[in-house]
């Protein structure tokens, strides 16, 4: 029988051979295409060619593999993917990952891997500390990305709101609960609302002003006019950088508003909350350490692999009371220690080790380069506005953070323009951007997700806008004239 370890010769061979394939990708993502040829019928034939009846050799298996990443997947490690928050990996998070997988350890049980679970403990306090919230009080859990932690969040508002629910569930609750966010949220909140039982309709969706920011008084009416009607509200969540905009919420005065009606006031700083690491940035998180838990993605600003999502609180025990529960054939030997089993923690029950690749990222960098790498994404994204605007595109948005959604105004009701000009930009693989409305109207979005986005790489991004319009317009002039 064919061992699954192989032997210790061959996987030192298959350890050079693949990462000899891997470091020269990485090294030169560059020069690769930023997205495919989106040819199905080629993708598919490309998949199954391979037969399982009919094992390959080892390394025809990796050379198939990683030849179908390389050539069929939208590389978000590329300097000019200017996508979504899906950053470049930094190496030590690609080495955690590594380490990650060899070891498998399982965080259900806290004994049965004690220094990955205080790992991610360790994360937890100081991330929750960075955040403003008081040491004693911080708790916490990593999540397999935001939409897990904001639906943490959510159950975690419910059980607070609604002790008896463990027990009882909905059933056990006399007033239909109701929860707000802006109507720029991410989606996931309203996923987690319909995968929690409450649907859609509980979810009010506030407008938001000329910045983008969620409209508090549309808020507090929206809330008393609730209360009026018979509703529970129980939750209000504030965003610090949303997906689309970058726009970040005045999180004092919902914290404000959220004491006057006794409401959970959760923060999705998934992509904003990394700015606590830039001395410049953080005055804009100003508030955040007054909300009762956050989300934070690791995975997007701070460049670590997928996913690396954390769940912070300032209520130590709600955790605890949210997932807590009992399995006898569970491991029993820390049954005498002051910990927390993983499982009666969390959503998830067996699960990967999350934490190790940004430890093993701030072991080597430290905060000081996180701040730099923020500092140099921020800079380039001033520099995108600056020669946006020099070429007569107008900056949509106001946002603190490197995302930048812009608009030729002459344009502004054409919608077949954002949509031509974006396709001959992705068709050519030169780079990558998506369309983001704004009020209604259908703008570019260009984010930098790369630490390795460089200025030659931003000039060139407008340089093919620049062309895409001027392509657009000559097309336009000549019907015209027909």
């Amino acid at each position: 029988m064919q061992s699954f370890d192989l032997t210790p010769s061959e996987r030192q061979e298959l350890y050079k051979f693949t990462i000899d394939f891997l470091e020269k990708y990485y090294s030169d993502t560059k020069s690769n295409r930023v997205s495919p040829r989106l040819d199905i019928s080629e993708i598919v034939k490309e998949v199954r060619k391979v037969d399982f009846s009919a094992p390959l050799t080892s390394k025809e298996a990796l050379k198939h593999l990683v030849e179908g990443m390389k050539n069929y997947s939208v590389q978000t490690p590329h300097p000019k993917y200017f996508g979504l928050y899906n950053p470049r990996a930094n190496f030590p998070s690609i080495l955690g990952d590594l380490i990650t997988a060899v070891f498998n350890p399982q965080l259900a049980a806290w004994s049965h891997s004690p220094f990955a679970n205080e790992i991610e403990n360790y994360l937890i306090a100081e991330f929750g500390k960075k955040f403003g919230y008081s040491t004693e009080s911080i708790d916490g859990v990593f999540a397999s990305g935001g939409a897990e932690a904001n639906l943490t969040a959510v159950l975690c508002a419910v059980n607070y709101a609604f002790p008896q629910f463990a027990k009882s569930g909905w059933f056990g609750v006399r007033k239909r609960p109701v929860m707000y966010c802006s109507a720029e949220s991410h989606h996931s909140v309203h996923k987690a609302a319909k995968t929690v039982g409450l649907g859609y309709d509980a979810i009010r969706n506030i407008p938001v002003r000329k910045d983008l920011k969620m409209d508090l008084e549309i808020l507090k009416e929206t809330i008393q006019k609730d209360v009026h009607d018979g509703y529970q509200p129980f939750l209000v969540i504030g965003t610090a950088g949303t997906t689309g905009t970058g726009a970040i919420d005045d999180l004092p005065g919902i914290r404000k508003i959220a004491d006057d009606f006794g409401l959970w006031f959760h923060v999705d700083a998934a992509y904003g909350g990394a700015a606590v690491l830039h001395p410049d940035l953080k005055p804009y998180l100003n508030g955040i350490s007054l909300s009762d838990s956050i989300t934070f993605d690791a995975h997007k600003w701070l460049s670590v692999t997928m996913g690396t999502s954390l769940f912070i609180t300032r209520h130590k025990e709600i955790l605890s009371e949210t997932f807590r529960i009992t399995a006898e054939y569970m491991p029993k030997e820390a049954k005498d220690l002051e910990i927390v089993d993983p499982f009666t923690h969390s959503i998830q029950w067996s699960r990967r080790a999350y934490g190790i690749k940004l430890y093993l990222a701030l072991m080597i960098f430290g905060w000081e380069g996180y701040e730099k790498t923020i500092r140099h994404q921020t800079e380039i994204g001033e520099k995108l506005k600056g020669l946006l605007k020099n070429s007569g595109w107008t900056v949509m948005n106001s946002s603190p953070f490197p995302v930048v959604c812009f608009m030729d105004e002459n344009y502004l009701d054409n919608p077949d323009f954002t949509k031509t000009v974006i396709k001959n930009i992705i068709d050519s693989g030169k780079s990558w951007l998506s369309i983001y409305p704004v009020f209604g109207k259908p703008t570019f979005r260009a984010c930098i997700t790369n630490y390795n986005t460089s200025e030659e790489d931003i000039e060139a991004l407008v340089s093919e806008l620049n062309e895409g319009r001027e392509i657009l317009e000559s097309r336009i002039k000549n019907q015209g004239t027909k």
